[in-house]
C-alpha cells in the first residue's frame, strides 16, 4: 500500500503516550477546589464598588435602553478616574466602615468555627472510645476465643 501507515508507527505513538502518562502520573495529584462555607461573611466592597452601586443607578436612568454590563463598567471606570480625592472620600469612608464591620463578623465567625472544631474533636474521641469498648467486650466474653477452639 502506498501512502499507508506502517503497523509499527502506532506502536511507537502508543509507547510515547504511555511514557507521557507515566510522567503525568508522577506529578502531584489533582486536587479539587475547596468547598466554600456559605456561612462565612463576604468580603466588603472596595471604594470603587461602593461608587459603582450609586453610579449604576444614575447611569441606567440616563441610558434606559443600554443593557450592556461592560458599557456601564467602562463608563464607571472612566468616571472614577476623573474624580478628585475629595469626591472619592465619601465612598472610601463607606468602604472603611464596611471593612470594620466585616472584620468584626469574621472574628466572630472564626471563633464560632474554632469552638465547633473543638467540640467536634471531643465527640470524635468519645466515639472512638465507645467503639474500643465494644471491641474489648467481645474479647472479655470469650466469644473470639471460642471460635479459635473450634478450629483445633
Amino acid at each position: 500500500m502506498k501512502g499507508g501507515r506502517s503497523k509499527s508507527a502506532p506502536k511507537k505513538a502508543e509507547a510515547k503516550l504511555s511514557v507521557k502518562k507515566g510522567a503525568a502520573a508522577a506529578k502531584k495529584p489533582v486536587k479539587g477546589k475547596a468547598v466554600k462555607d456559605p456561612n462565612k461573611p463576604k468580603r466588603p466592597a472596595s471604594a470603587f464598588f461602593v461608587f459603582m452601586e450609586d453610579f449604576r443607578k444614575t447611569y441606567k436612568e440616563k441610558h434606559p435602553n443600554n443593557k450592556s454590563v461592560s458599557a456601564v463598567g467602562k463608563a464607571g471606570g472612566e468616571k472614577w478616574k476623573s474624580l478628585s480625592e475629595e469626591e472619592k472620600a465619601p465612598y472610601q469612608a463607606k468602604s472603611e466602615k464596611r471593612k470594620v464591620e466585616y472584620e468584626k463578623n469574621l472574628q466572630a465567625y472564626n471563633k464560632k468555627i474554632s469552638e465547633g472544631a473543638a467540640a467536634e474533636d471531643e465527640s470524635d474521641k468519645s466515639r472512638s472510645e465507645v467503639n474500643d469498648d465494644e471491641d474489648d467486650d467481645d474479647d472479655e466474653d470469650g466469644s473470639a476465643d471460642e471460635d479459635e477452639d473450634d478450629d483445633e
